[in-house]
């Protein structure tokens, strides 16, 4: 099935991934980070917009599918909400600008889990009011990376309104075999392994197999400020606990976040605590192996962690198509159509 897209806040194109592996054509990109950009155009080629608030509506052509990734930011409500008017100065209001003239058939949306409580839950509520006052029908749901073949526990909200009917999350096909970190790993590589005195192993009947499915096994022995830490929290890192965490491979892996540009993500493997290799964390994104990386390892880890789960978004475009552009699909709205004719 063809039709067009536009990839807005693209980053370095894992979304871009999913739909063209459908048949969908994008025919316009918008994204503002310049190192993202130099791996995106050696991905795909064309012209890359930069800065979505400095970039004309009437510039974006017309198309199928709206799509972005767009960053969390809470909007200025006060009193009687404004509708539009109440996300001025977000870039949802950008994204609403190229809304309201070109009318996409679909639009795809995806945040981290969060925005589901942002500004308490007032984010996620203007949002779905906005698309449904432009007569969107919306739905969305929390979806989990390791669902979806991948060796990740990355939860996302992904947000999806539609002129035609509401999405029905149920369709997708989640992955009938978990895939853990072991089945990832390099088999050869320059790994940095850890002295035996920078870590801690605990004991294998201390060891915290949690409902995501990490095995959280032991910690760095990393010294950090001791003032303000509470007792027995000394080996966690003060603004993210993974970092120090040490997971064993025949778990899953937690979210890889942007935050942590030195890809400090410590596993144990063969009586061993190693780093994983950047290799290995753009496998854990479920990126293909001849996609072009680019930039320095800082560089990558950044990209790596604000990218999307590929085959997540895979599965969620295929069924996109199923339910909204497939013959069948087309079929239907044309018998609900002589119904209400008659």
């Amino acid at each position: 099935m063809n039709f067009t897209f536009i990839d807005l806040f693209a980053g370095i194109g894992g979304l871009r991934l999913a739909f063209e592996s459908q048949g969908g054509e994008c025919v316009f990109t918008s994204e503002f980070e310049q190192h993202c950009v130099d791996t995106y155009k050696a991905n795909f080629g064309g012209d890359v917009f930069g800065d979505i608030t400095k970039i004309n509506e009437n510039d974006v052509p017309n198309h199928d599918i709206l799509i972005a990734g767009f960053p969390c930011q809470a909007f200025s409500i006060s009193g009687k909400m404004k509708g539009f008017n109440d996300t001025r100065g977000t870039l949802f209001f950008d994204i609403m600008r190229i809304v309201n003239l070109r009318n996409p058939e679909l639009i795809l949306l995806e945040n981290v889990k969060h925005l589901i409580h942002h500004d308490k839950k007032r984010t996620l509520s203007t949002i779905i009011q906005l698309l449904e006052d432009h007569e969107y029908f919306v739905s969305y749901k929390v979806l989990n990376a390791k669902d979806f073949g991948l060796a990740q526990n990355r939860e996302r909200i992904v947000i999806v309104a539609s002129k035609k009917k509401e999405f029905d999350f149920n369709q997708l096909k989640t992955s009938k075999k978990s895939v853990f970190i072991k089945d990832i790993l390099d088999k050869d590589n320059n790994f940095e392994i850890l002295n035996k005195d920078e870590y801690t192993i605990l004991d294998k009947e201390q060891w915290k197999t949690q409902s995501s499915g990490l095995i959280f096994c032991g910690y760095r022995n990393k010294k950090i400020r001791e003032i303000g830490v509470r007792p027995n929290t000394e080996h966690l890192s003060r603004v993210h606990k993974q970092p120090n965490r040490i997971y064993h491979i025949n778990g899953t892996h937690p979210t890889i976040p942007s935050q942590e540009p030195s890809g400090r993500f410590w596993i144990y493997n063969n009586h061993n605590v190693r780093k994983l290799t950047l290799n290995e964390c753009w496998k854990l994104m479920g990126f293909p192996a001849n996609f072009k990386k680019l930039g320095s390892h800082q560089q990558q880890y950044k990209q790596i962690g604000n990218s999307v789960a590929v085959p997540m978004f895979k599965e969620i475009a295929k069924e996109l198509v199923n339910q909204y552009f497939s013959d069948e699909s087309s079929n239907q709205k044309s018998q609900t159509q002589l119904k209400l004719l008659n």
